[in-house]
């Protein structure tokens, strides 16, 4: 496996990621921002938060298999979600489990959270790329 995920000492631990993201791999794969569209293009839970955070990251799911890649590739991820506040983090970690139940993961890699004014369509809540590493 071409990533180890850890926590340095000194570093606080956070339940839904590791701090360091240490990559051997030769290969990057860098995935484009997913939204909640489905394969056919429509928004997927339009006004509600973690359904939108569901569908980014089966996306990425369905992203990364293309590349011959899993989450346990990924280096990084980094979410934007539009109108950021702490109350929203409930929602956000909804969606996120209920992803990676569905994919049966426990991607737990750095991630970035960047709270936005809007992204490319109104009924976007979230978006969310990742950067993987393969052997």
């Amino acid at each position: 496996m071409a990533i180890t995920l850890v926590n340095p000492v000194g570093l606080p631990e956070v339940d839904a990621y590791r701090q360091v993201s240490i990559a051997t791999g030769s290969q990057l794969v860098f995935i484009a921002g997913q939204v909640a569209w489905d394969a056919g293009g429509a928004t997927v839970g339009r006004g509600d938060l973690a359904a939108q955070v569901e569908q980014c990251y089966l996306n990425i799911g369905t992203a990364l298999a293309a590349a011959g890649a899993s989450f346990d590739d990924v280096a990084k991820f980094t979410v934007y979600v539009v109108g950021w506040s702490p109350d929203r983090m409930p929602a956000l970690m909804e969606g996120i489990t209920r992803a990676a139940g569905r994919l049966g993961v426990t991607a737990a890699p750095p991630a970035t959270l960047v709270g936005v004014a809007a992204l490319d369509v109104p009924e976007h809540l979230v978006e969310v790329e990742a950067v993987a590493v393969l052997d």
